[in-house]
């Protein structure tokens, strides 16, 4: 059979390894299964010090807001004791100012 000007290979051809090379050697397949494997190892280590970050993250952001509370807290209680101070300091002004 031919095609134009081109034959198609022979049955022969195709399966001969050194015509063709479909699989590579088990000696590529073990340097392509130890990279992959390197690569996962690293990527899992990347993942694991990503998680360990977010924990990090996650312990101070809790204790930011554990502070900004207490500082709420506090002003609210600072605000308060300033209106009672003005409270009393405007009283003391107006009893001298009768006297």
């Amino acid at each position: 059979m031919c095609y134009g000007s081109q034959q198609f290979p022979s049955k022969g051809a195709l399966t001969n390894p050194t015509r063709t090379r479909t699989t590579p050697p088990a000696n590529e397949n073990t340097v392509v299964v130890n990279n992959l494997r390197d690569r996962l190892a690293e990527t899992e280590a990347r993942l694991e010090r990503a998680r360990a970050r977010e924990a990090e993250l996650s312990r101070q952001l809790e204790e930011m807001k554990r502070f900004v509370c207490v500082m709420e807290i506090l002003e609210c209680y600072l605000k308060r004791r300033y209106s009672e101070q003005q409270v009393k300091t405007l009283a003391v002004v107006s009893r001298s100012k009768i006297v």
